[in-house]
């Protein structure tokens, strides 16, 4: 792979995760993953304010996470590629292990300070 390729694809890549940065975006994708949705219908769902969810969605279209299909008057989301859920559940798994590894260190470092 050419240098020039290598760094395009760090970009995107980099581009995608900076559009899972934010916890409320992760939770609209998980609400997404149930099916299309309005942006009220994701707000009522999430209790967040509906200009919160459409400044989140904006990020997530624009990083092209999302995509938005417009029905008349209303404009429903979906997400561009299901597969981002299994990217999510892996380092949800990833984050789980880390924890465990942590609280045995914290039992591990207690028994030695307790007698």
């Amino acid at each position: 792979m050419s240098d020039s390729l290598r760094e395009e694809v760090v970009k995107l890549h980099a581009q995608v995760c900076s559009g899972l940065a934010d916890p409320n975006r992760i939770l609209i994708l998980y609400n997404l993953s149930e099916g299309p949705r309005c942006v009220n219908d994701i707000a009522a769902s999430l209790e967040l304010p509906q200009p919160t969810i459409s400044r989140h969605l904006k990020i997530l279209r624009d990083h092209g996470i999302v995509h938005a299909d417009r029905q008349g008057q209303s404009v429903s989301y979906r997400l561009s590629d299901p597969r981002i859920i299994d990217a999510l559940d892996i380092l949800r798994s990833i984050l789980a292990d880390q924890l465990r590894e942590q609280v045995l260190l914290a039992r591990q470092v207690n028994q030695k300070i307790t007698p």
